[in-house]
């Protein structure tokens, strides 16, 4: 099956017609956005087309508009062409193609835009991006097909943008020569970032540490922050820089990490009894009696999450200090952080795994019954 979006237009006209010439099951999806005055008189148009070429047209109403208007379109039609099977063929042409590189350039740096918009991408194909509306607009009149005209578009971006591609009757066929030869050039460097993708980001070349971050962030184009996401690894540490997209770039001690923010939930608390274990998290913490680095414990412990503002007097170190340096000092992941379980004595920190140990618990030679605090994850 073949879900062709159907605007009317020229291009979607000979999309449609030549996807009935090709044989197999088609149907047409028309979104009517109700934005213009001429938007009932655009769908009746491809009621009639449609009846003509005998193909089953779906008609979806959009309803109010929500924020970016084109945004919100362009979600919207989507939407509605995944609900149906098959794949969905957009009526894209190497003169839209040409326009969306010249735009992507304008609005944003980086090497996406100069590798335009793919011929299929999942479900999504693109049948006429060999074609250009002039040609698309031959086909229709040859075939005596009419279409529709959006009078928005003369005034739109993408209508000053085509006025530009005028200039040179070879506008569009350079710009598609071009794409074809860095989508080309783009597999050479994708197999340079796949093998850079785990390597010290400080020590590439810059040009390869960019795609490397871009790659990080998928669909989101942040080549405007590379500078200032290498700058953060180049300091050392952890440290953190919010990205357009919602994205956030985290550097921890060398390694930077792109991802989502999420907000992390702390387990809840519990208590453990000595001896005895308890659950937290991920994992299980128990206490032994008879052996261990442990004592002066109290017969009922609090085991709970990192708390900001925490503070304990870490053995051998000679005086208080902030978990949270505690957790910089020992190189623990922000995302592991409220993970571990913090073992709480009579209001003092007196435990953290594979962190700290309490002064006051540190066990001696002459201390008395010993303990042994573990934690295994589960």
């Amino acid at each position: 099956m073949i879900v062709v979006l159907f605007s009317g237009g020229r291009d979607s006209t000979c999309l449609l017609d030549l996807m009935v010439a090709r044989g197999g099951p088609v149907t047409a999806l028309h979104v009517n956005y109700g934005l213009r005055a001429e938007a009932d008189e655009d769908e009746a148009h491809c009621v009639a087309m449609c009846e003509r070429l005998g193909v089953p047209l779906r008609v979806h109403r959009a309803g109010e508009p929500r924020g970016n208007v084109q945004a919100w379109a362009r979600e919207v039609r989507y939407a509605e062409a995944h609900k149906l099977e098959g794949l969905i063929a957009v009526a894209h042409t190497a003169t839209d193609q040409a326009e969306t590189v010249i735009y992507r350039l304008i609005a944003s740096p980086g090497r996406r835009a100069l590798l335009g918009m793919p011929a299929r991408s999942g479900r999504v194909i693109r049948p006429l991006l060999g074609m250009t509306r002039a040609e698309t607009a031959a086909y229709c009149a040859e075939r005596g097909l009419p279409w529709r005209e959006d009078s928005s578009n003369a005034g739109s971006a993408r209508g000053r943008i085509r006025e530009i591609l005028d200039l040179h009757p070879a506008a569009e066929a350079n710009v598609a020569r071009t794409l074809a030869l860095l989508r080309d050039e783009a597999e050479v460097l994708d197999l340079a970032v796949d093998a850079a993708l785990e390597a010290d980001l400080t020590t590439l070349p810059p040009a390869l540490a960019r795609l490397v971050l871009q790659r990080m962030a998928g669909d989101v184009p942040i080549g405007a922050h590379a500078d200032a996401i290498l700058a953060l690894a180049r300091k050392g540490g952890t440290a953190a820089l919010d990205l357009p997209g919602g994205l956030r770039a985290t550097s921890e001690y060398g390694r930077v990490t792109i991802e989502p923010p999420s907000a992390v939930e702390a387990p809840a608390p519990a208590r453990l009894s000595v001896p005895g274990e308890t659950r937290f998290g991920e994992g299980v913490v128990t206490c032994e009696v008879g052996a261990g680095d442990l004592t002066g414990l109290a017969p009922t412990l609090e085991v709970r999450a990192w708390q900001a503002g925490d503070r304990m007097r870490p053995a051998g170190l000679g005086g208080t200090k902030s978990l949270q340096d505690l957790f910089t000092d020992r190189k623990v992941p922000r995302a592991r952080r409220h993970a571990l379980p913090v073992v709480v004595s009579d209001g003092e920190i007196a435990w953290i795994p594979g962190v700290a140990t309490g002064e006051r618990f540190r066990a001696t030679e002459e201390s008395g019954e010993r303990v042994r605090l573990d934690w295994r994850r589960s």
